[in-house]
């Protein structure tokens, strides 16, 4: 039987395309997006949609009840560089979301919840090359300490109340589809816009700056995997390490180039350097291939391709 599913924060980068592939696994009926306002006109007319305010307890309960729903997708959260301008916000909106979703789950009204963790758990004195799923975890970021605050929380209502909770440490994320949301790693998304648009890109961050990265079509289906996996086999309640690729802007840059041959870059690091600098270069994700057999699909080549060409049709057509 297909599960009953909420997404909350469906508007967003990740959470809209995961219910375009949660619709197309379940059926549009059993798949419920949800957001706060009518922000992803797409995301709204494609199916059921009901505005749901994350941060009210109520509002996610009602929304629950009537349709039945017995998992969750936790969608929703402020990211790295919006949260350190509105601090206190970003806190509240990423914890309470979570508590919400947590005390539902303890209450029977749902069974199993996934909640986005995230790279920004990593700090300036974690290891920087092949981060380790078990490693010293000191964020510099209101949006980093609140995916850590919420990872031992996860664990903490899957030991104490058998909160069926699961969860992914998500690296910086590319899509096309969507356009870049707040994030530290977004250079990587905006550096293809600008190079169908204007053929020249101002980098935020040093040439150098090695992160770990990952095509949406990975995240989305590490995200299904997890998820549809047998219960025993999810043997990490915090949240598991991901990982796909590592590059750098220069590396970016040149593989556009490859394609677009007159493409410029410059570099202009802002406040955002300081924030990738306490991030990890490479992610041990030998866990999650281990427990539920994860594979990532795509190369920086693949996805430079994927990206120019679909962002050319897009263009196009606009």
């Amino acid at each position: 039987m297909n599960p009953k599913i909420l997404i909350i924060g469906a508007c967003g980068q990740i959470g809209s395309e995961l219910t375009y592939k949660l619709r197309s696994l379940y059926g549009d009926k059993n798949v419920i997006a949800s957001d706060i306002s009518y922000t992803n006109l797409d995301i709204v007319n494609s199916g059921i949609f009901e505005i749901v305010d994350a941060q009210d307890y109520e509002s996610v309960k009602v929304c629950v009840e009537k349709y039945r729903i017995d998992t969750v997708y936790l969608m929703a959260a402020m990211l790295s560089a919006t949260g350190e301008k509105y601090p206190m916000q970003a806190w509240d909106l990423n914890m309470n979301s979570l508590f919400h979703v947590l005390n539902l789950a303890k209450a029977k009204f749902i069974k199993k919840v996934f909640w986005p963790s995230s790279i920004a758990i990593f700090g300036s004195t974690t290891p920087k090359d092949n981060t380790p799923q078990y490693t010293i975890v000191e964020p510099s970021t209101v949006y980093g300490i609140t995916k850590q605050t919420g990872e031992r929380w996860c664990e903490y209502y899957h030991k104490k109340y058998a909160v069926d909770v699961r969860s992914l440490r998500y690296p910086g994320i590319i899509s096309w589809k969507t356009l870049p949301g707040g994030g530290t790693t977004d250079y990587a998304v905006d550096i293809y816009h600008k190079a169908v648009t204007e053929k020249k890109y101002e980098c935020f961050l040093k040439e150098d700056t090695e992160l770990p990265m990952m095509f949406m079509d990975d995240a989305i289906k590490a995200t299904v995997d997890i998820m549809s996996s047998d219960k025993a086999d999810i043997k990490i309640r915090s949240s598991y390490n991901l990982s796909a690729i590592s590059f750098t802007p220069k590396d970016v840059a040149q593989s556009i180039k490859a394609f677009i041959p007159d493409f410029e870059i410059t570099y202009k690091p802002d406040s955002r350097q300081e924030i990738a600098d306490s991030w990890p270069k490479s992610i041990d994700d030998s866990q999650a291939r281990q427990d539920w057999n994860w594979k990532h699909k795509f190369s920086l080549e693949d996805i430079t391709k994927e990206m120019l060409m679909q962002l050319n049709e897009k263009y196009k057509e606009s």
